[in-house]
């Protein structure tokens, strides 16, 4: 019997990558350099003070595989929406409010009709994320990019710069047992995940559709399914934190709920247990395509894919109805998803099981 099928097996090794982050550590001797004070650590990264109360959020971000379904498709329209996500939906964790963004793209050919089509998605998104695109760079690298259609190859990468006033910092080191977890629905797949995903759906990686197929549960082409572009965050998360204490603010990426780890090493004694998720059709149509290569467990699902929710806030339970109010009035889908605990455990009650994934 085939064994059953995860991201390192399909070539993302998330304990391997967690290894590896050890290496960050020689970046230290360089925070003595911060002229406005000490670098502040949080769960997800550093910020650096520029004034007594104002700090910088800077980050970085890729799409990873996506881009080789954008060849796939040969649409290149929206990439660029997901590039900024990425990096602008990073920035907000810390409460920041996105300033500007630039965008890397290493090319096999920077043909001005491709180049167009990229910076289609990357206004769009920007518009969405209300920050200006401050500058950008094409490389053309053939001998590094290759791609599925001629001269098409690329990477995509986006960086964002943000501020935040110090009272504003959402520090995530005060979470509390029965604090609720309130959800921000995703647009589908986003860009995490993908090289799990191609290689189950996509016959061109080993799979079982065609592009343009439309699987039972779909209603259109599965590789525009999976190109829906990246929901950004920004400007629901703006509005309540104008009058709503966030304690917590999680991005479901890479290692989906996996990802609120970070969350218990600064809230010591904390744990998470998720009740509800609502993953759209192309979730269960992932799972059963792994089926005739060994399948997907549960536990793979949850700790690969959003699930549904693309963002995550942590607020005090008498915060919850007031901020849920602000996010329905914005017309945006967001629902409890769960509550922190005191188990020190990352727990989800999926399918009728209790699984543990951390």
């Amino acid at each position: 019997m085939p064994k059953k099928l995860t991201y390192a097996r399909a070539g993302v090794d998330r304990e391997l990558r967690e290894k590896s982050k050890a290496a960050l550590k020689v970046l230290e001797p360089s925070y003595k350099f911060s002229t406005y004070g000490k670098v502040l650590r949080l769960p997800y990264g550093n910020i650096l003070p520029i004034s007594d109360n104002r700090y910088l959020d800077l980050t970085i971000e890729g799409v990873g595989t996506k881009v080789l379904l954008a060849q796939l498709a040969d649409k290149y329209d929206t990439i660029g929406i997901d590039g900024v996500a990425m990096a602008v939906n990073d920035v907000i964790r810390s409460g920041a409010s996105p300033l500007a963004i630039a965008d890397n793209i290493h090319a096999q050919v920077s043909e001005p009709a491709l180049v167009r089509e990229w910076m289609k998605g990357i206004v769009r998104g920007s518009v969405e994320a209300q920050c200006v695109v401050a500058g950008g760079e094409i490389g053309d690298v053939a001998e590094v990019i290759k791609g599925l259609g001629e001269g098409k190859g690329f990477d995509m990468v986006v960086a964002c710069i943000g501020e935040v006033k110090k009272d504003d910092v959402i520090f995530g080191n005060d979470i509390e047992p029965k604090d609720v977890v309130i959800g921000f629905r995703s647009s589908g797949v986003h860009s995490n995940g993908i090289t799990l995903a191609r290689k189950v759906l996509f016959k061109e990686w080993g799979g079982n559709f065609g592009p343009y197929d439309i699987p039972e549960g779909l209603d259109r082409e599965l590789v525009y399914e999976v190109l829906e572009p990246t929901r950004i965050y920004v400007k629901p998360l703006q509005k309540i934190v104008k009058n709503h204490r966030v304690k917590g603010a999680v991005h479901i990426t890479g290692d989906a709920y996996m990802k609120f780890h970070r969350l218990m090493v600064f809230s010591k004694g904390i744990g998470f247990e998720f009740n509800n998720f609502k993953p759209q059709p192309i979730f269960q149509l992932i799972q059963e395509a792994a089926v005739t290569c060994g399948g997907i467990t549960d536990e793979e699902m949850l700790k690969t894919f959003n699930m549904g929710w693309g963002f995550a806030i942590i607020v005090g339970r008498d915060e919850q109805d007031d901020v849920l109010d602000v996010l329905e009035r914005s017309r945006v889908e967001a629902e409890p998803i769960g509550e922190a605990t005191s188990t020190r455990k990352i727990v989800a009650l999926y399918n009728g099981r209790k699984l543990i994934l951390r």
